[in-house]
């Protein structure tokens, strides 16, 4: 399937939407590794925010304190979570067990 194609000023607003979009979600990452926000604030937010909604379950995981990519890799296969799963892609079951696992950290 070929991209349309994008006059200059469709292109300019598409690019402007993209850096908000990554704006927002670096944003949200800094604030969840401060322990600014919860994973329960993020998920709950990603139900109306289309940018965060598009978020990759591995990259909110990564960004929790004292998490990285490995122990993010091996919670997602614990909770049976693919890979390429995005927040608005988790069902019913893998958001709460992915919720309790963390209230039970605390």
């Amino acid at each position: 399937m070929a991209l349309p194609e994008l006059d200059p000023e469709q292109r300019r607003a598409a690019l402007a939407k993209a850096a908000e979009a990554r704006r927002i979600r670096a944003e949200l990452k800094q604030m969840l590794k401060a322990g600014e926000v919860s994973l329960r604030d993020v998920i709950d937010r990603s139900r109306s925010a289309e940018a965060l909604a598009k978020m990759k379950v591995a990259d909110v995981l990564e960004a929790m304190p004292a998490f990285g990519p490995v122990k993010a890799r091996r919670l997602m296969e614990e909770l049976d979570i693919a890979p390429s799963r995005r927040l608005r892609g988790l069902g019913p079951r893998q958001r709460e067990a992915l919720l309790a696992t963390f209230e039970d950290r605390r």
